[in-house]
C-alpha cells in the first residue's frame, strides 16, 4: 500500500491594507527558496506564489498581518512582487524575529479547508484535515483518503503483513479546480511536485511484479502512474535533466517500455547521478483512454461531479463508476473529504 506523507500547511493568511481593505492570502508554493524545505526553514523573508483574495484592492506596497494576539512582536507583512494576470502571484513575506517561515505559518496561518465545505476553518482542522502520517510539510489540501487511516488500521494492515510505504506528493490548490469547459481538452491541468526514495523504487518493482499496487487516494495514484513517463525519460534521454510529466504526455504515443523497465531507469538515473531521493512534478491528468500501468488497487473517496478526480476514478473502473455512485447516494454515503471511503479494483486486472 503506497500512502502519500505530505503535510497539510496552515497556508491561509489574512493581512490589511493601511485602508483597512482586508486582503486574503493562500501560499501554493515557494519561489525563492523554491525548496519547501529550505523555504519553510527561513528566517525573516520568503517569497511564494499565491492566490490573492480580494487582489483589486492591492496594487502594490505593503500589507499587515491584522491579529495583534497571534503576531506580538513579529511585524508580520507581506510586499506584493508580481501580480499575476490569471496566473498565481508573487508575495514577499517579512517578519521581525527568528521565527522560521514553518512556525510563523503556525502561528498565524488557517488551514485551507475545501472552499465546497462552505464554512470557516476550526481549530479542529488543524488535527482533522491531517492524516496521522503526515510528515513532510508542503500541501494547501490534505490527500484525505488517508484521513480514515487510525493506528488501529495501519496495526492490522502489519498484522496481515501488508506492506506499507510512502511517497510525497504536495497537494495544490488546484485539486479543487472544477472542469468548467465543454471539452475536457480545453482544461488546464495543475503542476504538483513530488519525491520519491530509491528505497521506494526498489520495493515498487517486487509489487508491480506481483500485480499489488495499492494506492491510498488520488494523489498517490498520480505520483504512481507519473513515475511511469519519467522512467520513458530516463531510458531515452538519460545524460539530460529530467522534466515535469506534462499534462497530455501519456496520450501523445504509444508506450511499448514496461513498467520494471521504466521503474528500472530511474533506479539507474539515480544511480549515475549519485541520488537517494528523485524530487519530480507532474501536469498529468487521467481521464478515460489513460492505461494505468502501475495502480493495481485504489482507496478513495467520492468525489463531486466535475471534477478531474471524478474522470480519474471513471478511466479505473470504467462504466461501473457510475453504479458505484448510484449505490453510493442511494444508501447515504457521505461524499467528499470527510466523507467516506472505497476500495476500487482497475477494471484491466482479474483479481482473485
Amino acid at each position: 500500500m503506497v500512502f502519500n506523507d505530505t503535510k497539510v500547511v496552515p497556508a491561509r493568511l489574512f493581512f490589511k491594507k493601511e485602508t483597512g481593505a482586508l486582503i486574503e492570502i493562500l501560499c501554493l508554493n515557494p519561489d525563492f527558496p523554491a525548496d519547501y524545505a529550505q523555504s519553510f526553514a527561513s528566517k525573516k523573508s520568503c517569497i511564494w506564489s499565491v492566490v490573492i483574495g480580494n487582489a483589486k484592492k492591492w496594487k502594490g506596497g505593503f500589507v499587515y498581518f491584522f491579529s495583534d494576539s497571534a503576531s506580538n512582536g513579529l511585524n508580520f507583512r507581506a510586499e506584493l512582487v508580481e501580480k499575476g494576470e490569471g496566473k498565481a502571484s508573487k508575495v514577499r513575506f517579512l517578519w521581525d524575529s527568528d521565527l522560521t517561515f514553518s512556525e510563523v505559518l503556525e502561528m498565524c496561518g488557517k488551514v485551507p479547508i475545501p472552499p465546497y465545505l462552505n464554512r470557516d476553518t476550526e481549530d479542529i482542522d488543524k488535527t482533522r484535515y491531517q492524516t496521522i502520517y503526515a510528515h513532510y510539510e508542503g500541501s494547501v489540501a490534505a490527500p484525505t483518503a488517508g484521513l480514515h487511516f487510525t493506528d488501529r488500521v495501519l496495526k492490522s494492515l502489519d498484522d496481515r503483513n501488508i506492506k506499507r510505504t510512502t511517497v510525497c506528493l504536495h497537494v495544490g490548490a488546484g485539486t479543487f479546480v472544477p472542469v468548467k469547459s465543454e471539452y475536457i481538452s480545453a482544461h488546464k491541468m495543475h503542476s504538483e511536485p513530488f519525491s520519491v526514495s530509491r528505497a521506494f523504487l526498489e520495493n515498487l518493482l517486487e509489487a508491480v511484479d506481483q500485480h499489488r499496487v495499492v494506492a491510498v487516494g488520488t494523489t498517490s495514484t498520480r505520483c504512481l502512474e507519473s513515475l511511469y513517463y519519467i522512467g520513458v525519460q530516463c531510458i531515452e534521454h538519460l545524460d539530460e535533466t529530467l522534466r515535469p510529466t506534462m499534462q497530455w504526455e501519456p496520450y501523445e504515443r504509444d508506450y511499448d517500455y514496461t513498467v520494471q523497465e521504466s521503474i528500472g531507469a530511474i533506479i539507474a538515473y539515480m544511480d549515475k547521478n549519485g541520488l537517494s531521493t528523485l524530487f519530480a512534478a507532474t501536469s498529468i491528468i487521467i481521464v478515460p483512454g489513460f492505461r494505468y500501468r502501475v495502480v493495481d488497487m485504489l482507496v478513495t473517496n467520492f468525489h463531486q461531479p466535475q471534477s478531474t478526480l471524478l474522470l480519474l476514478i471513471s478511466a479505473f473502473i470504467g462504466e461501473d463508476w457510475r453504479k458505484i455512485y448510484s449505490h453510493a447516494l442511494e444508501s447515504g454515503y457521505r461524499f467528499l473529504s470527510y466523507g467516506d471511503s472505497s476500495l476500487l479494483k482497475r477494471k484491466e486486472r482479474n483479481f482473485l
